[in-house]
């Protein structure tokens, strides 16, 4: 349970922890790499990594989405994103990897104008189709109800509706508001949703179907929500709270099992390791995979919060380039920052804690650093 530290004479605060401020524990007991196995299966589909790719254009287009799912992860395009708005996004892409500083944030909001087009919708889904991978695409609950026939007539194995906060219960005067129980229910394909960050919304998620809860609050290093609205959350803290809704709903619903996917602050491949032991099932990686040679970004990182008209609550970052993506996920690293071969890395802390499965990492001993604690 998340205990409480007082701020200041009326004001108590949960103290709470971010992947930076834990560790794992080796185990007395040891396993060689190779006895290791790091395949995910969510639904009816088994993939060989706990692995997605963030739906950000800097980070996916159909022809990365391709090159993931045949790495052995899922690549989820972003449905509202260039490669929905323009035939040719190359143009676009040029435009905001050459935007001066002071005006990035303008030239995303500019190019981000022109709409999302249905039948780009279905030529892009349809061509990561042709693959043969595990399809996946992302919409933003406030047009979720607006595209997703023509997301699941295109042939979507997985329906991603990802925002900064998404919430099973919203209240609107204005509009009538996607009703996620309802929604799921009368769905063909399993749906993910998220983000949340603390144990009721996520339990709230949960009873409305969802195959999978995204834990954060999306954009990850591109992200300036903490900045803008004051809201955050501690990553380790929030997997561990939504991994607690996720343990009593499954005794609530009788068995009923919900992924946890840590989506944010996963930057390196010892957040990958800390994501997994704090009980999530897979992450959604997104600055590294941007990192990549082959990310569209080359170099530069952004999401949809970045683009919004009237309140952008991200920004675009510089996060370089470390080397492909085949070596990003399986090495050989020549880099000793966590960058590369984040494969290699969690099958390796998985042979020092002694567990071969995935999932049995969640039950590693994990140590907050004495900064924190004090």
């Amino acid at each position: 349970m998340s205990t409480e530290v007082e701020i200041g004479r009326s004001k108590r605060a949960l103290r709470a922890y971010s992947f930076d401020d834990i560790a794992l524990v080796p185990a007395r007991r040891t396993r060689d790499t190779s006895e290791v196995r790091v395949g995910w299966q969510i639904d009816a589909y088994h993939v060989d990594l706990p692995v997605m790719a963030s739906p950000m254009d800097s980070v996916m287009s159909p022809e990365t989405a391709i090159m993931v799912g045949r790495l052995g992860g899922i690549g989820v395009l972003d449905l509202e994103g260039l490669w929905t708005r323009y035939e040719d996004p190359t143009e676009a892409l040029e435009r905001i990897r050459r935007a001066d500083p002071s005006r990035a944030t303008s030239v995303l909001q500019e190019v981000y104008r022109a709409p999302v087009r249905p039948e780009l919708i279905t030529e892009r889904l349809t061509q990561i189709r042709a693959s043969g991978v595990v399809v996946a695409g992302r919409l933003s609950p406030a047009q979720t109800q607006r595209h997703w026939r023509t997301v699941v007539e295109a042939g979507v194995d997985l329906m991603v509706i990802r925002g900064s906060f998404v919430s099973a219960e919203h209240v609107s005067g204005s509009v009538e508001p996607l009703n996620l129980k309802r929604f799921i229910y009368e769905l063909d394909v399993p749906v993910i949703v998220g983000g949340v960050t603390t144990y009721t919304p996520a339990l709230h998620l949960m009873r409305t179907g969802a195959a999978g809860v995204l834990v954060g609050q999306g954009g990850g290093a591109s992200s300036s929500v903490r900045q803008v609205l004051g809201l955050h959350m501690p990553m380790a803290t929030a997997v561990a709270d939504v991994a607690g809704a996720r343990r009593d709903y499954l005794d609530e619903s009788g068995g009923r099992y919900v992924h946890v996917i840590a989506d944010g602050s996963v930057g390196n491949s010892g957040d990958v390791v800390k994501a997994i032991a704090c009980g999530a099932d897979a992450v959604m990686l997104g600055a590294a995979i941007a990192r990549a040679e082959e990310a569209p970004g080359r170099g530069w990182h952004w999401g949809s919060e970045a683009t919004h008209p009237d309140m952008p609550r991200g920004q675009r970052v510089h996060v370089g380039t470390t080397g492909t993506l085949e070596q990003i996920l399986y090495g050989p690293s020549t880099r000793a920052d966590g960058s590369l071969n984040f494969v290699g890395a969690l099958k390796r802390t998985m042979a020092s804690t002694g567990y071969s499965e995935v999932k049995d990492l969640q039950r590693a001993q994990v140590v907050v650093s004495p900064y924190s604690a004090s």
